[in-house]
């Protein structure tokens, strides 16, 4: 049976380098892309787009029949720091994860759908945290994502239906520009540094979270869902890790390329990133589908200063 795909939040910071690699290996025409109504999508893009919203159910029913669709990659979410400016919304957006559950189950789909760290708290062991710890986060953002995870388990125990699902880091890209996330200022402090040499910072120089470059992240959604359905032992949410680094370390590494004054000024984003962990132990995902990254923090930072520089049509020296 052919794979026709839908991705919600397509234009965000995973779906907007999701997309092409989903468009490249199952063909342009088998990607369907929804775009909420209040956001254009970009210039010049090549590709099927419904327009709509994961919330109303009928709706997106529609989308599914329309389209055939037999696979669903939920990624429309409000991130972290803007969720904590309307938790209502928050949680109404974020939770349309059981409509998407729900039609899958009658429509027979595959579903993948993105956890974080944000699930995790300040009751969490902050470093190597195991795969199965203490769920108490101090965010909507985290609390909807713990729900979703449970919400995923149940939906596969109840129903069979396959979705999978990964904890991802703070995610580090030079194509989506910051979106209201904790971790922004792991991308923002790039553009800072390439177009003023200075950028203020909203957490602690100190400050050390899980990261991961984009490439991995995209590949690591795709290889979760090529894995055979008996490796997935896991039903509510992987943890998966890549690189973890402070701030200052960050910014000692962006110097070796360009000049770069960071002032500090942590603000209410600060408590969010203390609640959250220093190290994620990954060891399930690589045992049970052999997940490896492959960008460290030199790798990654060389590359989105090339990248950035390019899009900014800056001029890099070194």
């Amino acid at each position: 049976m052919k794979t026709k795909i839908l991705i919600t939040g397509a234009f965000g910071q995973i779906g907007s380098e999701l997309t092409p690699a989903l468009q490249e290996k199952f063909g342009v025409d088998n990607v369907v892309l929804l775009s909420h109504r209040h956001k254009q999508s970009p210039e010049n893009f090549k590709g099927i787009i419904e327009t709509g919203d994961t919330v109303d159910i009928n709706q997106m029913e529609k989308i599914i029949k329309k389209h055939q669709v037999n696979e669903i990659y939920h990624l429309a979410s409000i991130l972290s720091a803007k969720g904590e400016e309307d938790p209502n919304f928050t949680w109404q957006v974020n939770m349309s994860l059981k409509n998407i559950l729900d039609l899958a189950v009658e429509y027979k789909l595959r579903v993948f759908w993105p956890s974080s760290i944000a699930v995790f708290g300040p009751t969490t062991p902050r470093n190597r945290t195991p795969q199965k710890t203490i769920l108490e986060p101090n965010t909507m953002y985290g609390l909807t994502k713990v729900a979703g995870e449970l919400l995923c388990q149940y939906y596969f125990i109840k129903y069979k239906l396959d979705v999978r699902s990964l904890r991802f880091p703070g995610l580090i890209s030079w194509k989506a520009e910051p979106g209201g996330g904790t971790t922004d200022y792991a991308v923002g402090i790039f553009y800072g540094a390439l177009e003023y040499g200075k950028y203020q910072c909203f957490v602690r120089q100190d400050t050390i979270l899980p990261m991961m470059y984009m490439d991995d992240a995209v590949r690591s959604i795709l290889e979760l869902m090529n894995a055979d359905q008996d490796k997935i032992k896991i039903r509510t949410s992987y943890n998966l890790a890549a690189i973890s680094f402070s701030v200052k370390e960050l910014a000692d590494e962006i110097k070796k390329y360009v000049p770069l004054d960071v002032r500090y000024v942590p603000d209410h984003r600060q408590k969010i990133a203390d609640s959250w962990p220093k190290s994620i132990d990954d060891s399930a995902a690589r045992e049970d589908w052999y997940w490896q990254p492959q960008y460290d923090l030199p790798k990654m930072t060389k590359i989105m200063l090339e990248k950035l520089k390019i899009k900014l049509k800056l001029k890099l020296d070194k």
